[in-house]
């Protein structure tokens, strides 16, 4: 044990320093922190990648997964956000497959594992950053840190920052890529095993970890940077560069410098070549699997991307780089959504948060000089490892080479995370070494510890279910019209509108812009029957976002309520437009023209909806409906055509109860009386409380002629109806036959 990890000894004690010990504390501990997101719901971006995915469905080919995003959208498709992890969604795939269907408890343990598995992995990686690569003569590895190792993971397992990983379902994509990443390092490790004789490595095991990096690049784009991570740590751990020294030698020009040992090395040269090509490979494929177009963001998804002046784009960026540092620092304002206006632009240098990135820069420029220049070998490698690994995996988030579609997203952080966690270590280690306060060091490491256990408790609740995550965020940014939004969606579907009309009016005035919103609001002011604001809103809409189909459809829906025929059907064929594949507008459609007699192209509008969608049972019904009640033409309007096609609806959808009553009255009309009687009685059956059922029935029977069945019905329909006038005339009429029958039989 190196002497610098005994002053770890304090914090640490000896009885949990054995590895199997060590690892069963960690993996315990993140089980802990987690497991009361095993029985969570699927929440937020759950819905769109699981539930709403049909690359899980077993009736898609496999070979798709290869070519969709992680959102089951084609790549080559306009609306792809090129995020494309085929083995992520392989793997919901299976856990689908095993589970028998979408149970989310099977997904959530999946990624408690996972993370347990991560911090466990991290002991044996930690030890390799803090105690260098050493193996005894059998050639077992040698745990050099196991109190810096230990406490390290035990931060990682802990922190807050991790919650959005592993509680929400989506999160398996980072855990995926920071299991392989952890994989691919290790790999690369033991392909350095015998090192110390010259030029010697695995260049197998320098292939599996190129491998392992690639796969882990297939389960989230942050993975390929293990790559980068591995070169720094040949360089720096085995060929032993000393960069400030390599520096003042070129700067003394320094004719030594040709016979530094690391630029002698064949086999250091031969593997940073098999890492470049390696790496180039896998990106070179990526990119051509993926096609060249950008993915496509708006400016509220990373406001400061769109800005047009290249200083405001660099302060804010790098305003966002603080943020997440204070996020790493300080995991207690946390939330499921950073973008519209939670984070509004800094404009000037004037602004009070320019101090913010001057604080990063200035702790960062110390850490790189103290890594640097410091005559300690020891620290200057941790430094440098552990800022290796906090930048390294951090950079396709950051903005710097392309664009990315959030401000500041807390998931992007998981591995980062780990080289916060080693540089955090190491500095209780100094401070443990230049105190005398030793038990007050230990008080607050255990304090930290303790804290962040809760804080991920707590945590892991709030992403339980949708209603809490959103709720949650409020306090965090008040000024997230999404936030607002989301809050909002998540009332209306539990039938509060009142307070959901609330919400959605305050995204509004946050984001003037937000045509999602408005949507919804004008939505739920329609069915309020508010339709004067409700139209004024959803035309907002479409003039913000013309290709908006859903806002055109409902616009066109509140303009057929106001009795603007024309303008509703012109606003329908743009939603038709705008999405060829819309069977709920063909539908509306239908109705706009039912009710303007324009019969055959009604029938021909849900016709084509339940083309589209052949389980759209509305479709089907009014399509009956229609022809049972009229006789425009001779081959629409008759009860055969009806009954044709209610026949063929009940086909595709065998167990529609409104289905089987409205083809039961066509096959009453046409004196089907028993196929008739046995489709009423599935419907009752299926929906006991529908008066109409239990009345168009009885009127079968009284048609029939079993009047004791029909009186039977007519008093249970008027019973769960009294106010049902067609059916108390009926009644009476039966009453009044029966009356007679038994005047005549007496």
């Amino acid at each position: 044990m190196a002497e610098w990890d005994a002053d770890l000894e304090h914090i640490i004690p000896s009885s949990v320093l054995p590895p199997l010990w060590a690892k069963l504390l960690v993996g315990f501990v993140s089980l802990v922190c987690f497991a009361r997101s095993y029985d969570g719901d699927f929440v937020f971006d759950d819905s769109e990648a699981i539930v709403n995915n049909k690359d899980l469905r077993a009736e898609t080919p496999l070979g798709d997964l290869w070519h969709h995003d992680f959102w089951g959208s084609r790549l080559s498709g306009n609306t792809s956000h090129k995020s494309y992890r085929p083995l992520t969604v392989l793997t919901f795939r299976m856990n689908y497959y095993l589970s028998g269907g979408f149970h989310p408890v099977s997904f959530h343990v999946v990624n408690i594992l996972l993370h347990g598995g991560i911090s466990i992995l991290l002991v044996d990686v930690f030890s390799v950053l803090f105690g260098g690569l050493q193996y005894t003569s059998k050639g077992r590895r040698l745990n050099l840190a196991p109190r810096s190792s230990l406490l390290a993971a035990l931060l990682f397992a802990v922190h807050p920052l991790h919650t959005e990983c592993v509680a929400a379902v989506v999160g398996c994509a980072d855990l995926l890529a920071a299991l392989f990443f952890l994989l691919s390092f290790l790999g690369y490790c033991k392909a350095l095993r015998e090192t110390n004789k010259e030029g010697t490595h695995s260049t197998f095991w320098v292939l599996l970890s190129i491998l392992l990096g690639a796969v882990a690049m297939l389960c989230k784009e942050q993975g390929i940077t293990v790559l980068g991570l591995n070169a720094v740590f040949d360089i720096l751990v085995i060929g032993k560069l000393n960069v400030l020294e390599m520096v003042r030698k070129v700067l003394h020009k320094d004719r030594s410098l040709e016979n530094t040992g690391v630029l002698r090395s064949e086999g250091l040269l031969f593997r940073m070549s098999l890492l470049a090509l390696g790496g180039s490979g896998v990106l070179y494929v990526r990119w051509k699997i993926m096609g060249t177009g950008p993915p496509s963001f708006t400016e509220v998804d990373n406001p400061a991307s769109f800005a047009s002046s290249m200083l405001v784009r660099a302060i804010n960026y790098n305003y966002y780089y603080s943020l997440n540092a204070w996020l790493l620092l300080c995991p207690w304002w946390l939330c499921f959504d950073w973008s519209m206006g939670c984070i509004p632009l800094i404009k000037s240098v004037g602004d009070w948060r320019v101090i913010a990135l001057a604080a990063l820069w200035f702790c960062l420029i110390g850490l790189i000089c103290q890594a640097l220049c410091s005559e300690d070998s020891h620290k200057r490698r941790i430094l440098t490892l552990g800022l290796g690994f906090l930048i390294i995996p951090f950079l396709p988030a950051s903005n710097l080479f392309f664009r990315v579609g959030f401000v500041v997203a807390e998931r992007v952080l998981y591995l980062p995370s780990a080289g916060y966690c080693m540089l955090l270590t190491f500095g209780f280690g100094v401070l443990s070494k230049h105190t005398k306060k030793k038990k007050l060091i230990a008080a607050f490491v255990l304090g930290i510890l303790f804290i962040n256990t809760l804080r991920c408790v707590i945590r892991s609740g709030q992403w339980r279910n949708e209603e809490q995550l959103f709720t949650s965020a409020l306090s965090v940014c008040p000024l997230n019209a999404k936030v607002h939004y989301n809050v909002g969606k998540n009332l209306a579907d539990k039938g509060n509108q009142t307070a959901a009309i609330r919400y959605y009016r305050e995204a509004v005035r946050l984001n003037p812009k937000y045509v999602h919103a408005m949507n919804n609001l004008g939505n739920i002011l329609k069915e309020r029957n508010e339709l004067q604001e409700a139209e004024e809103l959803l035309s907002l809409a479409v003039q913000i976002q013309p290709d908006f189909a859903a806002a055109w459809m409902n616009l066109g829906i509140v303009q057929n309520s106001l009795k603007r025929f024309q303008a509703a059907e012109q606003s329908y064929r743009t939603a038709i437009k705008h999405r060829r594949k819309y069977p709920d507008c063909y539908y509306n459609l239908g109705r706009l023209y039912a009710d303007l007699n324009r019969h055959v192209e009604a029938l021909n509008a849900w016709r084509n909806a339940t083309v589209l969608k052949p389980e759209h049972s509305l479709a089907w019904n009014n399509m009956v409906i229609l022809l049972d009640n009229t006789g425009v033409e001779k081959r629409f309007g008759n009860l055969a055509e009806a009954e044709a096609v209610g026949r063929e609806a009940l086909e595709l959808i065998p167990n529609d109860h409104s289905l089987m009553f409205s083809l039961a009255n066509v096959l009453g009309k046409s004196q089907k009386y028993k196929e008739s009687e046995a489709l009423f009685l599935k419907a009752i059956k299926a929906h006991p409380n529908a008066a109409s059922y239990h009345g168009n029935l009885a009127v079968l029977y009284h048609r029939w002629g079993h009047l004791d069945l029909a009186k039977k019905h007519y008093e249970i329909s008027l019973r769960l109806d009294p106010v049902a006038s067609g059916t108390k005339e009926n009644y009476d009429l039966l009453r009044r036959k029966l009356e007679q029958m038994q005047k005549i039989n007496v």
